[in-house]
């Protein structure tokens, strides 16, 4: 089984490498770019027994390990082979 878990900042945490990203755009000439945010992806393959088993494994890592839950949200989606 094969999943994204994408990763992003909690509504109202500023994201430093988004607005440093929309001034580079700026003054490359990109004038209409209201707004970047930055976002990770980590894929994961992992052998289980089911989708929930293999789910469960998944929440825990992002506890233990991948995201800060103070300043960061996920979700998992599921890549179809």
């Amino acid at each position: 089984m094969i999943a994204d878990v994408y990763i992003e900042l909690k509504e109202g945490v500023t994201d430093p490498e988004g607005e440093a990203t929309k001034k580079a755009l700026r003054l490359l000439g990109f004038r209409n770019v209201k707004s970047v945010s930055s976002r990770k992806v980590f894929r994961i393959e992992i052998e289980a027994k089911s989708r929930e088993e293999a789910e469960k494994e998944i929440e825990m890592m992002c506890k233990k390990l991948l995201v800060n839950p103070v300043i960061q949200r996920y979700r998992i989606n599921w890549v179809e082979p």
